[in-house]
């Protein structure tokens, strides 16, 4: 299956395209820009959502769903919002088929027009804090801590599969609170817990830092993100939360009576992640041999595979592998025993190994004689000979160091391929061999700008953690505080 698989070192952006069809994980679809995501590929998404709805769940946040079309005088209402989404807007303007003349096919109805065009939603802000309005009266009403799984529709000219495409599936949270004080601590909590789960469950290392000015979302007043690293050196934004201000609450006269009885706006968060984390599992952890999948995450964390020459053979092994099965599973490992006789154990190995299942157990006659089995683990492809008394507790300990161990490599590749950049010559030779640079920035769009027209590299985030440090802007060579990073960026 992987034979003639392109390798990152010759070209990682064919080498990440292919590995997403060979690997079922989804494929373009009859629409321009949309993929289909298949099922081995929906089941990882899947994993990743149920983590993040129990981590949302407990720190105090409920489920919501809110219309997919958002009339269009809405998303007017506010002016850096409207204009940070105007270009990617699908907009819907009839609501009926006819056929056509000739009785041969179909066309819009020109009778059937909107009186108002619906915007199909890019993001829920608008169409949600049209709704907070009926629901907040007083500060009774408040905190409201809502999450929505759901699709959005962003209208991209350059597409790529779980990147970047025109449909994508995400989860989005909207909270309304009393105070400037309790939505900036939502905004940072959830940060942490996208953090959490990068690092813990994807094992992907994160910067978190906030966004500059010319990079943050439209109509916030502050975007706080988490910033991973691929196997390319690029930049990818694993996610986003939101200090919205009273921006929202103003547009839609969102206002509560305080303690006081007094009117006042509401203050506002919204964060949110997407099927882009599959694309950062992808390019943080796999290699030329297919998917490398962290346990925490992978459909399948163990595949068990038979050899035999026979049926009989194979009853047995079936006899002596099952007790291990139930093991397995009752220790919440997910097991997958394929004893298919339609396919040779070979084939199994490249295809379990190809998709990233993070272990394997071979068992054949010698093993059936030796009480033994063979255990490969897909990180290292190291393999070895274990006996079958104890096995389930070393397999379960070997997910834990799987696990840990692509997380490290992850983190010393970044770590390797980060450094602090003085010069404008120097930073322009040093963008081109990818990774982060930490450089000081004078702190002015037009700044911010230039460099990204001339380097294509933009400020990924300033870092929670940037020690003060006294220096001058790599471009203008003005006085500068703190070095920020940056990167070229998917």
């Amino acid at each position: 299956m992987a034979k003639d698989f392109v390798k990152r070192s010759e070209n990682f952006s064919e080498w990440y395209n292919e590995l997403v069809v060979r690997a079922d994980l989804a494929e373009n679809s009859a629409v321009r820009g949309c993929m289909v995501i298949k099922p081995y590929g929906y089941a990882i998404w899947e994993r990743m959502q149920a983590t993040l709805d129990s981590m949302f769940k407990a720190t105090g946040h409920v489920n919501a769903y809110f219309p997919l079309f958002i009339p269009k005088s809405f998303l007017s209402r506010e002016a850096d919002h409207v204009k940070g989404f105007a270009k990617e807007c699908a907009v819907v303007t009839h609501y009926r088929l006819k056929t056509n003349e000739e009785g041969t096919g179909v066309v819009v109805d020109p009778e059937a027009r909107l009186e108002e065009e619906l915007i199909v939603r890019p993001t829920s802000e608008t169409i949600i804090w049209s709704t907070y309005k009926n629901w907040i009266k007083s500060y009774r009403d408040l905190p409201i801590l809502c999450n929505q799984w759901a699709n959005v529709v962003r209208w991209e000219m350059r597409t790529r599969m779980f990147l970047r495409t025109a449909e994508f599936l995400w989860q989005e949270g909207h909270t309304a609170h009393a105070t400037r004080e309790e939505a900036v601590a939502e905004a940072e909590r959830m940060l942490e817990v996208y953090a959490d789960f990068a690092n813990n469950y994807m094992a992907v290392p994160v910067i978190k830092g906030v966004k500059s000015p010319n990079e943050r979302f439209a109509g916030a007043l502050d975007t706080y993100c988490i910033e991973a690293m691929m196997q390319d050196g690029k930049a990818l934004q694993a996610g986003t939360s939101h200090f919205l201000g009273q921006n929202f609450a103003k547009a839609f006269e969102v206002q509560f009576l305080n303690k006081e009885n007094k009117l006042e706006y509401v203050w506002a968060t919204s964060w949110g992640v997407s099927t882009r984390l599959m694309g950062a599992l992808i390019m943080t952890h796999s290699d030329d041999n297919g998917l490398v999948l962290p346990p925490k995450l992978a459909p399948i964390q163990v595949a068990i595979v038979p050899i035999c020459k026979n049926a009989e053979q194979m009853a047995e092994i079936d006899t002596k592998v099952q007790p291990v099965i139930d093991a397995l599973r009752a220790k919440g490992i997910s097991v997958k025993y394929d004893n298919r006789p339609e396919y040779k154990p070979g084939w199994k190995f490249t295809e379990y190994e190809f998709k990233g299942v993070p272990v394997r157990l071979a068992f054949g006659p010698r093993d059936l004689e030796n009480g033994t089995c063979e255990v490969c683990r897909r990180n290292t492809l190291e393999k070895e000979t274990r006996p079958l008394d104890g096995i389930v507790e070393y397999v379960d300990n070997l997910l834990v160091d799987i696990q840990h161990s692509i997380y490290q490599r992850a983190l010393d590749f970044r770590i390797g391929r980060t450094r602090k950049v003085d010069t404008w010559e120097d930073f322009k030779v040093e963008i081109e061999k990818n990774g982060f640079l930490l450089c000081h920035w004078d702190g002015t769009v037009e700044t911010e700008e230039r460099i990204k027209e001339e380097t294509k590299a933009t400020i990924r985030c300033i870092p929670f953690d940037a020690p003060e440090e006294e220096g001058k802007c790599i471009y203008s060579g003005r006085p500068s505080h703190r070095r920020v990073i940056f990167a070229r960026s998917y």
